[in-house]
């Protein structure tokens, strides 16, 4: 048997949605964002990269619906524009998220024990991974416990910053920063927190009724994120200002500390790890199905498109890419992660947007997201553009090269 069992509800894909995307940009990108746009700016910055994430929701969720199955724009692009066009996209999101999953762990590693953040990452890798092989319904029972603890952090933290924490309401309308092109930057870099929703397009094959399913849990998952996402950044930016922000390793923790109640720091640091490992565990699970739909396709491995006989997952593509991951944990860090991480998504979601094109009905948000997309994946810190073209390029040229080689029928 070499199918994925369908067992997901909607709530089931809304939570797996919000444990993908919680954590990342709030624990992870709001400092660098800040640091590139300003006050005024990193909340502008904020909705513009939440408009084009609802624009690419959009495309993501009427494909997933026409082809339900695992892969996401993997699938779509070949569908619809072209064996080349799905192969981009599935080389740039295995290869982006990968670096992301590796950072996320990392950064648990940071968050729990500093001085051993590579064993503690590691471990998470491990156990996370022995997680999603357990099951789909196990990674989204794990997801739901783990989305309902970080909620409860970030409430805290947003009533004790309002509650004791003196928000500067100028420190909202600060026009520090490098002009438009810092607030495009910081968009750019913010889309990294918001790309979690693609996980319920890549779980498609799993999913019940996809064709309904899909297309309620998107948007609703990125609703909410970013319902959360600006009020902690406008709690973040009123309490602490643009710079102490901007240079801040930990934002949320100095915002209990500034509020007066610092014993709260150590539950924010153990919430911002919790956090980041529901981001995981949902990360190495859509990264997974995406290895197993190109090796399906036989665009990478053969073997690694098994599914596993009794609990119906693929085991093989999940423990290669832990197996990648802990590789990049143990020689790599966190520097450019993010950056690296959002050029080639947003690549990933230009294609998914060029897709949408395609069908029929309306074309604006289609259009406007692949705009979107372009325009900030170019707008990032330049190592960021320069470390995912090079990446990209390399995935087109192995393309090329099996292409060329491939016996003639």
């Amino acid at each position: 048997m070499n199918e994925l069992a369908r067992r997901l509800t909607t709530a089931d894909a809304v939570v797996i949605g919000l444990g993908s995307m919680l954590g990342a940009g709030v624990f992870v990108v709001f400092a660098p964002a800040a640091a590139e746009a300003g006050g005024r700016g990193l909340l502008i910055a904020l909705l513009l990269a939440g408009f084009v994430a609802f624009c690419n929701a959009n495309s993501s969720a009427r494909l997933a619906a026409l082809y339900p199955e695992s892969g996401g724009t993997y699938v779509y692009g070949r569908e619809r524009l072209g064996d080349f066009a799905g192969f981009l996209a599935g080389w740039g999101f295995v290869a982006g998220k990968t670096a992301s999953c590796a950072a996320m762990a990392l950064t648990i590693g940071a968050y729990l024990w500093p001085a051993h953040a590579r064993p503690i990452a590691v471990a998470a890798v491990v156990a996370l991974t022995a997680v999603n092989l357990g099951g789909i319904r196990k990674t989204a029972r794990a997801t739901r416990w783990l989305v309902a603890a970080t909620l409860a952090v970030l409430g805290t933290v947003a009533v004790v910053g309002l509650a004791a924490g003196h928000p500067t309401l100028s420190h909202l309308s600060d026009s520090s920063g490098t002009g438009i092109r810092g607030t495009l930057a910081a968009a750019g870099l913010l889309f990294f927190a918001f790309a979690g929703y693609a996980r319920i397009a890549t779980l498609g094959e799993e999913v019940r009724d996809p064709e309904r399913t899909i297309p309620r849990a998107v948007p609703l998952a990125l609703g909410l994120v970013l319902a959360i996402y600006l009020v902690l950044a406008v709690v973040t930016l009123g309490v602490l200002g643009p710079a102490r922000l901007a240079s801040s390793p930990a934002p949320l923790a100095d915002v209990v500390s500034a509020a007066g109640v610092p014993g709260l720091a150590w539950v924010v640091r153990v919430g911002a790890a919790v956090a980041v490992t529901g981001v995981l565990l949902a990360l190495v699970a859509g990264v997974g199905r995406t290895t197993l739909a190109m090796a399906r396709r036989r665009d990478l491995p053969a073997a690694l498109a098994a599914v596993h006989p009794h609990r119906q997952v693929p085991h093989r593509a999940e423990l290669a890419v832990a197996v990648v991951v802990i590789v990049l944990v143990s020689l790599g860090d966190i520097r450019d992660a993010i950056g690296f991480s959002s050029c080639t998504v947003l690549a990933y979601y230009a294609i998914t947007n060029a897709s949408a094109l395609t069908l029929s009905g309306t074309r604006i948000l289609p259009a406007l997201g692949l705009t979107g997309c372009v325009v900030l994946a170019l707008t990032l810190p330049l190592p960021s553009v320069l470390s995912g073209l090079a990446v990209l390029l390399a995935g087109a040229a192995w393309w090329a090269l099996r292409r060329l080689l491939r016996p003639r029928p």
